[in-house]
């Protein structure tokens, strides 16, 4: 397994091409507004060396025998789920941020077992060539891009109705050494910190959208790939020569659109070609891996604004307040809410065709609907709690100025015992993680990461079992289905 330190040095030989601001970034992984994202994704390698976090960060592989860092595991019990969310939520609690390898991890598992089931009806090769795929990945402990979501064009029209049909990624070209695809991925999570790009479809498909039932793996810096990087909220304060502005300036999340453009795949990188009647599978097994995700690191971000708000009432002087602790309660009951459903889809997990392990569905669509509330609610109250001076106090360079800085630090100063920098500085990371770059792993991106809260909806009220229900009340009353 490889270190954080050596990770970073494994993207300094990608020739991944990166565009930030309408320029191409040369050195991507010493950019600074990019380079928190990569420390958080480092951490989970430096994690993963610590002895005391050896069974929550590595596992042993089901197809090497060998320990591996989990981001790289297929689930192989309800006891490696249940882990999944543990090691989520710490990695939450130590980066205050996304740290970008959930996305690669819930592909791994979706697509292990679907391309199982995808031989199993037509006799192809897929989950052989995935299991070295996945061999290949977890020997070199990489990080990779679990990709999705395409762009859409107009939600009315499915993937081979769009007038452009770029707008989903497709297969252009059959060779008889690979295919060459063409469109794109976007809000793709980590993508410029990844070493590979795993592709799955979007959305169920019919057979006119055969040529969108694709899912294959290429390097980040194949020929033909091309990322453009998301502008984030307040991201510019990165490249200033402060760092209580930037509220957390040691890690952050990110996200791309990642383009596609006649790039060629080899068939043993080839998952699924025009099986269409799969593509719904793919996409629901990842969606619930995903929502489940979202009951782990959602809540260590959540524990991170917690402790957050509860300093910053004490650096105002107002922590004995009884509205104050009310407000604590409150966030840490939305947290460990989240928490629960986290764990029961994971406890709830069974066994699929393929061997590994699937989360109730169910249960984790009910997981991120929850997180479509509860995170802005936790961050409403943190803001509530930390008070307006969050968004309206001065630059650190206004309390460093030898003409003006004396005057913030004696007008902005809360109980006496706490430096006012200090008070300053709990602040800008409340602010950084409710509205600043750090909202993308936290606040904006719960709505609508791994599916907006309608996808969930759908889910739920498909598998409730709204009609078994009916019966069990009917049962109770005494109603036997007959008229008298």
């Amino acid at each position: 397994m490889m270190t954080g330190k050596e990770y970073i040095e494994s993207l300094r030989k990608l020739k991944t091409v990166v565009y930030l601001f309408g320029e191409r970034v040369e050195n991507f992984v010493d950019h600074p507004i990019i380079r928190p994202s990569i420390n958080s994704v480092a951490l989970t390698y430096d994690m993963a060396q610590e002895p005391e976090y050896r069974e929550l960060m590595t596992a042993v592989s089901n197809i090497t025998g060998e320990r591996i860092n989990r981001f790289c595991h297929i689930h192989q019990s309800t006891d490696d789920l249940v882990s999944k969310i543990k090691m989520q939520r710490l990695l939450g609690q130590k980066t205050g941020s996304c740290f970008q390898r959930c996305v690669g991890m819930d592909a791994f598992n979706a697509i292990y077992s679907t391309t199982y089931e995808i031989d199993e009806k037509y006799h192809t090769q897929y989950h052989e060539r995935f299991r070295k795929y996945m061999e290949y990945v977890q020997k070199n402990d990489l990080t990779v891009d679990g990709a999705m979501t395409d762009p859409k064009g107009n939600r009315k029209l499915s993937p081979s109705e769009q007038k452009d049909p770029d707008l989903y990624v497709h297969i252009v070209e059959k060779r008889e050494d690979g295919i060459i695809v063409t469109g794109a991925k976007a809000h793709q999570t980590g993508a410029v910190n990844s070493h590979e790009q795993l592709i799955m479809p979007t959305t169920a498909m019919k057979e006119k959208d055969k040529a969108y039932a694709v899912s294959f793996a290429v390097p980040s810096d194949a020929e033909g790939v091309l990322m453009i990087y998301g502008r984030q909220s307040c991201d510019t304060r990165k490249l200033e020569e402060t760092t209580m502005d930037c509220g957390n300036c040691m890690y952050g999340g990110q996200e791309a659109l990642v383009v596609f453009d006649r790039v060629f795949v080899p068939w043993e990188r080839v998952f699924m070609c025009e099986e269409y009647d799969f593509s719904g599978m793919l996409v629901e097994r990842f969606a619930g891996y995903h929502r489940q995700s979202y009951g782990g690191c959602k809540v260590g971000v959540g524990d991170v604004l917690i402790g957050a708000a509860a300093t910053a009432a004490e650096y105002n002087g107002v922590e004995g307040a009884s509205h104050i602790k009310d407000k604590l309660i409150e966030m840490v009951h939305l947290n460990e809410t989240l928490y629960c459903c986290g764990i029961a889809c994971s406890a709830q997990g069974r066994e699929t065709k393929a061997g590994n392990y699937q989360i109730d569905t169910l249960l984790a669509n009910v997981c991120k609907q929850n997180v479509t509330r509860f995170p802005y609610e936790i961050s409403r109250l943190a803001e509530d709690i930390a008070g307006g001076l969050m968004v309206t106090m001065p630059s650190e360079k206004d309390f460093h100025s030898p003409e003006i800085g004396h005057i913030c630090r004696k007008y902005f100063q809360g109980d006496e015992r706490v430096d006012t920098m200090d008070r300053m500085r709990i602040l800008r990371l409340i602010e950084n993680m409710t509205l600043g770059t750090a909202a993308v792993g936290y606040r904006t991106e719960s709505m609508h990461g791994a599916g907006s809260p309608q996808a969930q909806r759908i889910i739920i009220g498909r598998q409730g079992k709204i009609a078994e229900k009916k019966e069990l009340a009917k049962k109770l009353a005494g109603i036997n289905g007959q008229s008298d």
